[in-house]
């Protein structure tokens, strides 16, 4: 303590440094776990899009592209049900661009028909 300090500030200011010194202890343990949960989320992308290549031929994750581009929703559900399929073993050879459609016909809600009559 200097010379003519005041000791109940010299503690508010100790204080103070501990609360700071915790604060960015706290901090760099959110972001510590925060980095282990991008890698975690990262391995489990390419991991997912590893079994897609696998299964799907490329005309068929083509497809599947383009798909995800109009309807994520829709191509999130066939991927998860192909992934499950694969992991079941249900899968024997890979599937081709026709096999696909089918699936998707199936998961895919039914259009609604739109028609126009002038009169």
């Amino acid at each position: 303590m200097a010379y003519g300090e005041d000791p109940e500030l010299a503690e508010l200011r100790r204080k103070r440094m501990r609360q700071i010194q915790e604060m960015q202890q706290a901090e760099a343990a959110n972001a510590h776990a925060y980095a282990a949960q991008e890698a975690e989320m990262a391995r489990r992308e390419s991991e997912r899009a590893e079994i897609l290549r696998r299964i799907l031929t490329a005309e068929a994750r083509e497809r599947l592209g383009r798909i995800r581009l109009a309807k994520p929703e829709v191509a999130s559900a066939v991927e998860q049900q192909l992934i499950a399929l694969a992991a079941s073993g249900r899968i024997q050879r890979q599937i081709d661009d026709a096999t696909l459609r089918s699936l998707l016909e199936r998961i895919a809600p039914e259009r609604r028909e739109i028609s126009i009559t002038r009169r």
